[in-house]
């Protein structure tokens, strides 16, 4: 059995609770991070495309072209779904099966104004490599948006083997989940309880965060290897060295969730924000 993650499963889940409501929070954090005036009549490219949520917010926030692929085919599949439901005659958006990790497919997909890969060049097994084929795609003067790991040193090293154990099997993964799900859901419950907030507003604040699901999100990182992590200045020194500038920058606030990185070529001014400590 594969160590690697079926991701596009779990995203053919998430899928069914799409709606409305967590497209325009896709929407607005895409906003938030690129700007809806730098999408507006771009192109734009999702490596690794997953769901397929947010090739669906570049078009409805007005990107000339987008171009969704992963290397995934059940997320393919998710991500033609939403074509097919939201823009079935748009032949501006195009979907296909590829790997950032293909030198010559990239090659064929030329470049790009925006670039957009979160959560998923950490998980191709060659991170630094992929970091690298997916800034080859930007354009003189296009941006680059990823998310990244936090490195956590030796907790990013006790999840590495968790997530290798939960792909060993049908077992292991029930095993992983009993335990975990349970005690954060346990544990979320507690705080609130303490803090006398209504615990339904953890997971409506969570929905919020980029119209995501907090369910499918443990499953997610419970199972999502391979899995490599990178400190923020690792990630901003590796794309200096390729001629990038920081312009964008959201860090998880010393937890393991993913720091998000916007990326210019050229100079550009740094905006800095952090996040508070993750749910989990």
């Amino acid at each position: 059995m594969s160590d690697r993650f079926a991701f596009g499963r779990n995203w053919a889940s998430f899928l069914t609770l799409l709606d409305e409501s967590r497209i325009l929070e896709a929407e607005r954090s895409l906003d938030e991070m690129v700007g809806r005036e730098h999408l507006r009549d771009a192109s734009f490219i999702d490596v690794g495309s997953g769901s397929g949520l947010f090739s669906l917010a570049a078009m409805r926030l007005g990107a000339r072209r987008v171009h969704s692929f992963d290397y995934d085919a059940d997320s393919v599949a998710c991500t033609q779904e939403l074509r097919r439901r939201y823009f079935p005659e748009a032949a501006h958006w195009t979907v296909e099966q590829g790997s950032v990790l293909d030198a010559e497919y990239l090659r064929r997909l030329g470049h790009w104004d925006i670039v957009y890969s979160w959560g998923v060049l950490h998980h191709t097994g060659e991170m630094w490599r992929a970091i690298d084929q997916a800034a080859g795609l930007v354009g003189p003067s296009g941006r680059l948006f990823i998310a990244i790991y936090n490195d956590q040193g030796a907790w990013s090293r006790y999840w590495t083997a968790i997530k290798r154990f939960y792909n060993r099997g049908v077992w292991q993964r029930w095993a992983v989940q009993s335990v975990f799900m349970p005690y954060w859901a346990v544990r979320g419950l507690a705080v609130d309880v303490v803090r006398r907030r209504n615990p339904l507003r953890r997971y409506d604040d969570y929905k919020a965060a980029r119209g995501m699901s907090v369910t499918h999100d443990w499953k997610d990182w419970l199972g999502g290897y391979p899995f490599e992590v990178a400190s923020p200045e690792a990630i901003f020194d590796f794309c200096r060295a390729r001629g990038f500038s920081l312009s964008k920058l959201k860090t998880r606030g010393g937890t393991v969730g993913c720091n998000e990185f916007v990326f210019a070529r050229g100079n550009a001014s740094l905006s800095a924000q952090s996040d508070p400590p993750s749910p989990r």
